[in-house]
């Protein structure tokens, strides 16, 4: 089990409210939430790293990077690349 670490994050009552309707493990949600933005921002990181180095994707890559993510054939034109 990887190790934890106590903080104190501080949100707006509404969140919080909401939050725990739809969980009670506040801290496994948030540690996902947290998880899911890092991934997000590296690999937007890496995305902005490689388009300055090799230029910006073609609709081809971008396409079939879509239909990767999406599992199916059809991607949508406008793909958010991050």
């Amino acid at each position: 089990m990887p190790s934890t670490t106590r903080i104190t994050v501080t949100l707006p009552s509404d969140q919080v409210a909401e939050l725990r309707k739809l969980t009670a493990n506040v801290s496994g949600y948030v540690a996902e939430a947290v998880a899911r933005q890092i991934r997000r921002q590296l690999l937007g990181d890496d995305l902005r790293r490689h388009e300055a180095e090799h230029g910006p994707f073609s609709d081809d890559e971008l396409a079939e990077a879509g239909a990767k993510i999406l599992g199916s054939g059809g991607a949508s034109k406008s793909a958010d690349a991050a």
